[in-house]
């Protein structure tokens, strides 16, 4: 079966919902307030877990509009802040009716939005990145080592004409690249990439995610170097609205079980294809470094490598190394959340790396987590913000309704040195296990 580009109808619907929480907009609607002392009644704000704040933020009906300016997971007390501009009474009470915190804040998300909107007229140059960060209610500016002279001048001046306190910019030690290398793991075309997921086409054949960048880079996909293909690319998009790929096994039989293998023999089942939260703690497992844990820090970055921009990727503290590139980024209950893309820096040194939303990807390729769960359009519940609108998602999976237990993502069940190094190939081994 010939490679083929992902259709352009298809791929403006993969990043149109790459926002996710940090972009989200909502109410309970039939939460009620009065202006005349209701703030006094309001509940204390729930305990979840980010899935559940995923969950929640869906749940929600009715849209903020410009009071709303973003909202993220704050993971130490196990809460969702949600951001109002200005001091509105009203829609405060209404936020703590729905179980989250208000926090009063200056930038709308549709300022937000239009800042970066202006960011990319202005200031697109190769080695840049630009993604909302609603802890800080800015838009975090990157510029790695590469930006310097008039590209460095053209790009600060961009952000100080967006006016004072809407954005930020901060430098990388590192050079943004896609995670591609020649090596082991999956094989394609002299390239070697991780798997991501394994998933379940339309038609009900196994198949597998992976990032687009190495869905362009070859055709054919192998378990090892020179050997026999296993998987033919079906779909891709790189550069553009997103980084994704679908790859069907050839063999219609093959073995492909919704997990992904830690290494030393273990394995984390995914039940769900899942939205970012930024604050939410995440794991990242690749077939160069293995596993690596850290946290979301930006929704819909885009990006700007030197074969082109990517928009609507996850931005993270997370590391990651060529051959990384496609490995799947999860969280401990079984919740898929990314493919890995690119970044800068190294396991060593730390860095920037995004990450392409698993459920914008389902969306686009019409495939579906496992044996139904997440399935095409069953990702976070989102709403996107772009050009100061906001345009709802369907279907949110994991996390129970209600007050939860800690969050079940931690650096020490999975991250940390000694979980590196041995684990190579350890997406690989999810192909068959």
């Amino acid at each position: 079966m010939s490679h083929r580009r992902i259709t352009k109808r298809r791929a403006v619907l993969a990043g149109a919902g790459a926002v996710g929480i940090a972009a989200a907009a909502v109410l309970l609607p039939q939460a009620y307030a009065g202006q005349d002392g209701a703030r006094s009644d309001a509940p204390a704000p729930r305990q979840m877990s980010a899935a559940s704040a995923a969950e929640l933020l869906q749940q929600l009906g009715k849209q903020l509009g410009e009071s709303y300016g973003g909202a993220y997971y704050d993971a130490g007390k196990q809460q969702l802040v949600v951001n109002v501009v200005g001091d509105n009474n009203e829609i405060d009470v209404r936020v703590k009716k729905a179980g989250a915190v208000p926090r009063s804040v200056d930038n709308s998300a549709s300022e937000l939005s239009a800042a970066k909107s202006t960011l990319s007229r202005k200031a697109t140059v190769a080695g840049t990145s630009w993604a909302i960060d609603p802890r800080n209610n800015q838009v975090l500016v990157t510029a790695d080592r590469t930006v310097t002279g008039e590209r460095w001048d053209r790009l600060e001046a961009a952000v100080k004409d967006l006016g004072p306190g809407m954005a930020r910019i901060q430098k990388s030690g590192g050079e943004f690249k896609t995670f591609l290398e020649g090596g082991d793991a999956i094989f394609g075309g002299g390239a070697r990439c991780s798997l991501g997921f394994n998933v379940t086409t339309q038609d009900g054949s196994p198949g597998f995610l992976t990032a687009g960048h190495c869905g362009v880079a070859a055709e054919q996909w192998s378990e090892a170097a020179g050997g026999g293909p296993i998987g033919t690319v079906q779909e891709a998009v790189f550069p553009g609205a997103g980084d994704f790929a679908l790859v069907t096994y050839d063999d219609p039989a093959t073995e492909a079980p919704s997990e992904v293998d830690t290494g030393d023999g273990r394995t984390v089942a995914i039940a769900r294809a899942a939205g970012a939260a930024v604050g939410q703690d995440v794991i990242r497992m690749g077939s160069t470094t293995g596993l690596s844990d850290g946290q979301v820090t930006g929704l819909d970055a885009t990006v700007n490598y030197p074969e082109g921009t990517v928009t609507g990727l996850i931005q993270t503290n997370v590391c990651a190394e060529p051959g990384d590139s496609g490995g799947a980024l999860f969280t401990a209950d079984g919740s898929a959340i990314g493919l890995t893309s690119g970044g800068s820096g190294d396991c060593t040194a730390g860095g920037e790396t995004f990450f392409q939303p698993v459920t914008t990807a389902l969306e686009a390729v019409g495939a579906r987590i496992g044996d139904g769960a997440g399935g095409a359009g069953g990702g976070a519940g989102s709403a996107g913000a772009e050009d100061g609108g906001a345009e709802a998602n369907a279907g949110v999976e994991g996390g129970a309704n209600g007050a939860d237990g800690p969050d079940e993502v931690g650096g020490d069940e999975f991250g940390g040195d000694d979980a590196q190094g041995d684990a190579v190939g350890g997406d690989d081994g999810a192909l068959h296990n």
